[in-house]
């Protein structure tokens, strides 16, 4: 059997942050994406590909304000659904155009994939995630009336939606992405961090308003699929301490204690590496190999991993 990785990236990986996000941009974006995966499967690696969701969701939120008197709205977790199949399709077609373009066997598949959370999440009693469009006061008030909606102003810009964003327990279609894996497919599931679900007292699902962080559910597919190597693409080559900086260091290999006492003394953002290095930490404390973190760029020009990136080692 060949060995796994899994890779996460985000969602403006297909809608970079000086672009519209028309169709033709994120095909375009899809194409570079499938290059910079290609160079992961032609090493000799079986791919799980989970991507972020976030600029596509908030798309999808703002056309349905703009339509919501003549078509009825979603629920957040039918909106990341959505998601998770127009961008699992654009990155399959590319993905399987650039395999068969290097005379390999086109196997990919999206896998719609729901993700089951604690409906007791400490999460949920303080939502922070926001999603969609901004508000004007009077709209924001008449949203959280009628439709009971966690709305906070957002730095003078207006008022925006905010849900909970609590930690993934377990991968509902885990044993079907496995089983795809295990026949040579490349597979993309987990889309958007997966589609939030609970269970009742009779083990039913229910859709559940709210955002799981997609690189801690890339985490739980690392360590429940025994994963050889995880990826977890950034904006940046590499981790560096003290980054922006006159002090900035380039961090190339990392223990996990090492990892642990950085974070500790605030070296990594809440809101873009910290989510990144908790969750390299929970993979390798729960008996992974190795994670690389580092940007699509660096993967696709290098075209070899290993000479890429910050790897943390146990």
């Amino acid at each position: 059997m060949k060995k796994i990785a899994v890779i996460a990236f985000g969602g403006n990986a297909l809608i970079q942050a000086d672009q519209k996000g028309t169709q033709a941009e994120q095909l375009e974006n899809a194409k570079k994406a499938a290059s910079m995966m290609f160079n992961i499967i032609k090493e000799g690696y079986r791919l799980l590909i989970v991507h972020g969701n976030g600029p596509q969701v908030g798309n999808i939120l703002i056309q349905q304000e703009r339509a919501s008197g003549e078509i009825p709205p979603y629920t957040l977790d039918i909106c990341g659904a959505m998601t998770e199949g127009s961008m699992g399709y654009m990155i399959e077609r590319t993905l399987i155009n650039r395999l068969i373009a290097g005379k390999n066997e086109p196997r990919v598949a999206t896998v719609i994939t729901e993700v089951v959370v604690d409906d007791k999440d400490p999460a949920f009693k303080n939502p922070t995630k926001p999603v969609g469009p901004f508000y004007p006061e009077f709209r924001a008030e008449e949203l959280m009336r009628t439709r009971k909606w966690h709305m906070k102003e957002d730095a003078g810009r207006g008022w925006r939606k905010v849900v909970p964003s609590p930690k993934p327990l377990e991968i509902v279609q885990l044993d079907a992405i496995r089983t795809l894996l295990n026949a040579g497919y490349t597979v993309i599931a987990g889309g958007g961090g997966g589609i939030p679900v609970k269970k009742d007292l009779s083990g039913y699902l229910l859709g559940v308003e709210a955002v799981i962080d997609k690189d801690y559910t890339s985490s739980l597919f690392a360590r429940n699929l025994n994963a050889d190597l995880f990826i977890i693409l950034t904006g940046v080559d590499r981790v560096y301490m003290d980054f922006g900086k006159p002090t900035q260091k380039p961090l190339d290999k990392i223990t996990v204690k090492e990892a642990e006492e950085m974070l500790k003394q605030g070296q990594f953002p809440a809101g873009s590496m910290k989510p990144k290095i908790e969750a390299a930490i929970e993979y390798i404390k729960n008996g992974g190999k190795e994670v690389l973190i580092t940007s699509a760029e660096a993967i696709e020009k290098s075209g070899n991993i290993d000479y890429v990136g910050t790897r943390i080692i146990p």
